[in-house]
């Protein structure tokens, strides 16, 4: 086996063995290493090249504990050694066309939310899967969309730019069990999708149930915390109601 097959290996390695890391150590995380975890994220793939990703470095501890309650009282934010910000960012092309002239209009359109959410989510995965490369734990925080509005002031964003998620990072205290997974069948189609699941979903509910005996969700199926986590009273009208009017506020949607 080659030199190249090896790290290919052990990226994939570091890829499967993903745990989510809310309990940190003191210990401080090195400035290289988080230039290499910010140049990991830089360097994912985005949809014309456009880069709409933006990354805040919070350090003011006030600022984290407000952070902390907006999100949900997650204390791991106050706790981690570093944490970030993940923004979709369309203010640089905004400037951009500026500088050639032309107007920004895409706004408009709902696909831009699209191209800013899932360039966010490759740019996070690559700062995680580098995070965890170099032994570091980390965990995302969408939770800082339930008070959007309020890390736009904290953050100072301007027109077209919005938070999407938070990440964590340090050193773990200490490493809970691997969350299970859905079978393979479940999530892998082959050429059109197979709404055939139930069978695979009611087997998972068994795996879910005995891997989270004893955690906080108390050995639920999955099925059980996934209805009431989506039910409307919780996730539409409660804990992330101001999504959108952020985004209206932002600049995007406008005269739709």
């Amino acid at each position: 086996m080659n030199t190249q097959e090896n790290k290919t290996n052990e990226v994939v390695k570091t890829m499967m063995t993903h745990r989510s890391i809310r309990h940190y150590s003191e210990r401080k995380v090195r400035k290289e290493d988080l230039k290499t975890i910010i140049a990991a994220a830089q360097a994912a793939p985005s949809w014309v090249n456009g880069q709409h990703v933006t990354i805040i470095s919070i350090n003011d501890q006030d600022r984290r504990k407000k952070m902390a309650e907006l999100a949900g009282n997650q204390k791991h934010i106050i706790e981690a050694p570093v944490f970030l910000v993940f923004c979709a960012d369309f203010h640089r092309i905004k400037v951009a066309c500026e500088l050639e002239g032309t107007e920004f209009k895409a706004s408009v359109n709902p696909d831009l939310l699209l191209v800013g959410a899932v360039d966010v989510g490759i740019s996070i995965s690559n700062a995680i899967t580098a995070a965890e490369s170099l032994g570091l734990g980390t965990v995302p925080i969408g939770g800082i969309r339930r008070s959007p509005l309020e890390y736009i002031e904290l953050l100072n964003l301007p027109e077209y730019v919005i938070p999407v998620s938070g990440l964590c990072i340090g050193y773990p205290s200490d490493i809970p069990d691997l969350a299970p997974r859905l079978s393979m069948e479940a999530i892998f189609h082959q050429e059109k999708y197979n709404e055939n699941i139930q069978d695979e979903i009611k087997e998972f509910n068994h795996i879910h149930s005995e891997a989270t005996k004893g955690r906080n969700s108390g050995g639920s199926t999955w099925t059980q915390r996934m209805a009431n986590f989506y039910k409307d009273d919780f996730y539409v009208n409660d804990s992330y109601k101001d999504v959108g009017e952020m985004l209206k506020q932002q600049g995007f949607l406008k005269n739709r």
